[in-house]
């Protein structure tokens, strides 16, 4: 059934291997049920509100992923528009209430359906030039070998440099860097699941050493989750109205927009699953996050975006959307493990070492860049420098497609930049200078 549903041989992989991807791929991002309820609940949302929300979201999102477009991606509430919601929107100059708050996420995910519908956002990923694409892949690999690091201390915060190499005595840091040799042998070695297994190794060695431990034990009841946080849809229109919430949504939209979309195409790059210049089932695939930050705004969660941790599970063999689907599963059995999941995610030295092999994986992409021409080259490197730089896609992106027109028009090959490009260049342009950042 799986065989062919998924078209395993077709994508050169099999169930043992998507199950274990679908793992690995789970465990380097499950982070996210602790971490968003904390963020957002700064803002007076119940912690178990957020917790069962961002798992509702999760599994709606990367479900539609795996079963309607077939892809190993994974979707959740994504990192960074959880801040902007919590401490710009709640928090900063908009002042509202995290209720209203949440009425513009869900009027940001319906446009965000409706582009998704229309042929737009299939457009814009063929609109975006093939150095670009290989940029974002690679940018995506550094950013998420960075956050690698930083989770474990290895780098930390510095006062003269911004980042500096952190205590390598401290356990955590000890625990990581052994982590990471493990794995580094097995991935010499070609054993499958090797990102999988060094986890697994590397959570034994915590447990053994004291810094793993389950003192609230492993299970407990999900609360029920809170259905229209925001009153109704009509009010949430009324509310974006009232409190004139159009630049929240339009940042929401386009921050979402093009997180999902980079994501994506750097994930599906590093898959072998990019078609030339299109994405296949682009249509199925981009309505998932979509879709997803819609009903997570309905229960109470920021918006959903890929997951770049997805590229993990890419790495250690999944193709299909067999791999998606064992990630809905294990977030749904992850609502009866609060504890254990808050266990897991709480010590990052054990997933950190897959984040920053992953990274190497992806940098690959840098190779095939063509850095003979300099109105190529430099918005591709613009990308790669300022994602990690900036801790955001997004602003990579928009650094990069702003640049691109400007030299291409410079060089007298405007007539070679896709209209789209053009288009966003502006938009990104208002976004960066006006608009607060996600």
């Amino acid at each position: 059934m799986f065989n062919s549903f998924f078209r395993l041989k077709e994508n050169g992989t099999n169930v043992k291997t998507e199950f274990l991807a679908g793992l690995t791929t789970f465990l380097t991002m499950v982070y996210i049920v602790i971490v968003n309820p904390i963020i957002l609940s700064s803002t007076g949302v119940p912690f178990d509100t957020v917790f069962i929300a961002t798992i509702i979201a999760a599994v709606v999102g990367t479900l539609w992923m795996g079963l309607f477009a077939n892809y190993p991606i994974a979707i959740a509430p994504g990192m960074g528009l959880n801040a902007y919601f919590a401490f710009s929107v709640v928090g900063g100059q908009a002042g509202v209430s995290y209720q209203v708050a949440f009425g513009a996420v869900f009027i940001a995910g319906l446009l965000f359906i409706i582009l998704s519908l229309t042929p737009f956002r299939e457009k814009l990923i063929e609109a975006i030039p093939t150095n670009l694409k290989l940029g974002i892949t690679a940018g995506i690999g550094l950013f998420i070998a960075f956050i690698g690091l930083r989770m474990t201390g290895i780098i930390v915060a510095d006062e003269e440099n911004l980042v500096g190499l952190g205590n390598l005595h401290s356990p955590e840091v000890l625990l990581a860097l052994v982590g990471l040799i493990i794995t580094l042998i097995l991935m010499a070695r070609n054993v499958p699941g090797a990102l999988f297994f060094g986890m697994i190794v590397t959570a034994v060695i915590a447990i053994f050493t004291g810094q793993l431990e389950f003192k609230e034990g492993f299970m407990q009841t999900p609360s029920a989750p809170e259905f229209f946080i925001f009153g109704s849809p009509l009010q949430a229109i009324k509310d974006m109205v009232e409190y004139g919430l159009y630049a929240v949504v339009f940042s929401f939209l386009l921050v979402t927009l093009f997180d999902t979309t980079g994501t994506m195409v750097g994930v599906a790059e590093q898959a072998g699953l990019m078609k030339g210049k299109k994405m296949p089932r682009a249509r199925q695939a981009l309505l998932a996050d979509s879709i997803g930050t819609t009903v997570g705004a309905i229960f109470g969660t920021s918006p959903t975006s890929a997951y770049l941790e997805s590229s993990a599970g890419v790495a250690a063999g999944g193709r299909t959307g067999l791999t998606s689907v064992v990630v809905s599963v294990l977030f749904i059995i992850s609502a009866f493990f609060g504890p254990l999941v808050g266990s897991l995610s709480g010590l990052a030295a054990i997933t950190a070492p897959t984040l920053i092999i992953v990274g190497s994986l992806m940098i690959g992409a840098v190779g095939k860049i063509d850095w003979s021409e300099f109105d190529e080259a430099f918005p591709a490197f613009l990308i790669i420098l300022t994602m990690p730089l900036t801790a955001s896609i997004a602003t990579g992106i928009a650094l990069g497609f702003i640049t691109y027109p400007i030299l291409k028009v410079v060089k007298g090959k405007w007539r070679d930049v896709h209209p789209l490009l053009y288009l966003f260049a502006v938009l990104f342009f208002y976004q960066l200078a006006f608009l607060p950042h996600a």
